[in-house]
C-alpha cells in the first residue's frame, strides 16, 4: 500500500499550497474539536467522575475500580466490534461530519445524564450505562474526525497538525478541568447553590462537561468543508460491508500495516488504561482528595499538551515511528518508576513526565495512519485503527480491575499497564518508516 500517493489535494501537488493557505481556518476549526470533546476523557473519564463514582457510589473503592473497569471494557468492545463497519459504510458516501454530529449529541446526552448520579449504590447500574454509552459515543466519534486529518492538511504538515490538535486538546481539557476546580469543588459554598452533601458540587461536571463539548464543536461543523456523495442507506450498508471484508481479506498481504496496527492495539490499550485509572490510582493509593486529584490532572494535562505540540516538529522532520518509539518507551521507564513511590511529590513528578511522553504517542500514531491510509477508504482505515486501539480495550481495564481486587492491591493492578508497553515496543521496532522511504525516493510499501 503506497505511503502517500500525489493527488488533488495532497502535499504533492501545486494546488495543495493554494488550498493550505485558504483552507488555515478549517484545519484551526479540525483542531478545535480536540479543545471540545478532550474534556470528556478528562473530566469524566480519567479524573473526577471516575474518583467520585468509586469513592462515593460504589460500595468500595476496589469493587468499584472493578465495575469501572468492567463499564469501560464493554465501551472499548462495542467500539471494536462496529467502528470498522461505520467506517466503511461512511466512505461509500454522505461525508464524515453526519457522524460526528451524531456522536457528539450522544456523547453530550450522556454527560447531561450523569448529573442524577446520587452518591449512593443504589445508582451504580445508570452511573456505568451512561459513561459507557458516552464514552462509546466519544470514540465514535474521533473515528470520523480522525479520517478528515487528510482533508485539512498536506502530508508534509499532518504530524504538526495532529500534534498540534492534540496539544490544543490537553488545553481544552485543562481549562475545563480548572473551570470545575474553581467553579464548583474548591469553593465553601460553590455557585448556583449547590448542595456539597449530596454531591452536587462533583455531579454538576456531568452537564458543564456536555456544554463544553457541544459548544466548542460547533467551529467545525461550520467551517471545514469536505466534498459530499449520495448516501444510500441500504447501498451504503452492502457496499460498506464488501469493502471491509475486502480490506481485512488483503491486510495480511500488508505486513507492516498489519503489524502497526497490532503494535498500536497493545501500547494504546496501555494508554487508555492509564487514563481510565489514573484518577482512580491517585484516590485509592495516595489518598488525594477530589481538589488534589483535580490539580493532577490539570498538571497532567500541562505536560501532555506541551509534549504534543512539542513534539510535532518532530514527527514531521524525523518520523511518526521515531516519535512513537521514543515515547512508548519513555512511559514504560517512568510507568514503572510511579509504582515504586509512597511520596505524592514524586507522583506529580513523575506523572508530569507520564505526561508529556503521552500526547506524541497518540498524535504520531493518527499521523502514521493518516499517511497510509488509502484516500477513498479513509474512515474504513480509521475504522481499522480505532479497532486495533480497542479491539483489546477490554483487557487492560479487566485486568488491573482483576488484579486490585485478587491481590487487594492497586499497584498490583496497575503494573499490569507495563505489560501493553513493552508488546508494543517489541512489535513496533522492526516496522519501515514511511516517512523516510519518502525522504529517501519515493515511499516504502506498508
Amino acid at each position: 500500500m503506497a505511503g502517500d500517493p500525489v493527488r488533488p489535494g495532497n502535499s504533492g501537488s501545486p494546488g495543495w499550497v493554494q488550498t493550505w493557505q485558504g483552507r488555515r481556518s478549517a484545519a484551526v476549526a479540525w483542531c478545535f474539536y480536540d479543545w471540545a470533546n478532550s474534556s470528556y476523557p478528562t473530566v469524566i473519564v480519567t479524573f473526577v467522575f471516575a474518583a467520585y463514582f468509586t469513592q462515593g457510589v460504589a460500595e468500595t473503592v476496589e469493587i468499584g475500580t472493578g465495575q469501572w473497569g468492567a463499564a469501560l471494557s464493554i465501551s472499548g468492545l462495542v467500539l471494536a466490534v462496529l467502528a470498522p463497519v461505520l467506517g466503511a459504510i461512511a466512505d461509500q458516501g454522505g461525508g464524515r461530519k453526519p457522524w460526528i454530529a451524531f456522536f457528539t449529541a450522544l456523547s453530550v446526552l450522556a454527560a447531561f445524564g450523569l448529573w442524577w448520579i446520587e452518591p449512593d449504590p443504589r445508582f451504580i447500574l445508570p452511573a456505568l450505562l451512561l459513561v459507557a454509552v458516552g464514552n462509546a459515543a466519544f470514540e465514535f466519534g474521533h473515528v470520523f474526525y480522525n479520517a478528515m486529518l487528510p482533508d485539512v492538511a498536506p502530508s508534509s504538515h499532518l504530524g504538526r497538525l495532529s500534534g498540534w490538535a492534540g496539544g490544543l486538546g490537553y488545553a481544552g481539557g485543562l481549562m475545563c478541568l480548572g473551570l470545575c476546580l474553581v467553579l464548583f469543588v474548591m469553593p465553601e459554598t460553590p455557585i448556583f447553590g449547590l448542595d456539597k452533601s449530596a454531591a452536587e458540587d462533583v455531579r454538576i461536571t456531568g452537564p458543564f462537561v456536555g456544554l463544553w463539548f457541544a459548544v466548542f464543536a460547533i467551529p467545525l461543523f461550520l467551517m471545514a468543508r469536505e466534498e459530499r456523495r449520495p448516501f444510500r442507506p441500504a447501498g451504503a450498508v452492502r457496499a460498506g460491508l464488501k469493502s471491509l471484508w475486502q480490506t481485512l481479506r488483503q491486510l495480511p498481504s500488508h505486513g507492516q500495516t498489519g503489524r502497526f496496527l497490532l503494535a498500536r492495539m497493545l501500547y494504546t490499550d496501555g494508554l487508555n488504561t492509564l487514563f481510565a485509572f489514573g484518577g482512580i490510582y491517585a484516590a485509592g493509593s495516595f489518598g488525594m482528595s477530589f481538589e488534589e486529584i483535580l490539580i493532577f490532572g490539570i498538571l497532567l494535562n500541562v505536560a501532555a499538551g506541551i509534549g504534543a505540540f512539542g513534539f510535532a516538529w518532530f514527527d514531521d522532520l524525523v518520523g511518526a515511528k521515531a516519535t512513537i518509539l521514543v515515547s512508548v518507551a519513555a512511559l514504560t521507564v517512568l510507568g514503572a518508576a510511579i509504582l515504586l513511590i509512597d511520596s505524592k511529590l514524586w507522583f506529580y513528578l513523575l506523572g508530569c513526565g507520564i505526561g508529556v511522553f503521552i500526547g506524541p504517542a497518540q498524535t504520531a500514531s493518527r499521523s502514521f495512519m493518516a499517511r497510509i491510509a488509502p484516500p477513498d477508504l479513509r474512515a474504513e482505515f480509521f475504522g481499522l485503527y480505532a479497532l486495533s486501539g480497542k479491539a483489546t480495550a477490554f483487557l487492560g481495564p479487566a485486568l488491573v480491575g482483576w488484579v486490585t481486587v485478587m491481590a487487594d492491591s492497586q499497584r498490583a493492578g496497575m503494573a499490569t499497564i507495563l505489560i501493553f508497553f513493552l508488546a508494543g515496543l517489541i512489535l513496533l521496532w522492526p516496522i519501515r518508516d514511511p516517512q523516510a522511504g519518502g525522504r529517501n525516493g519515493g515511499p516504502q510499501q506498508a
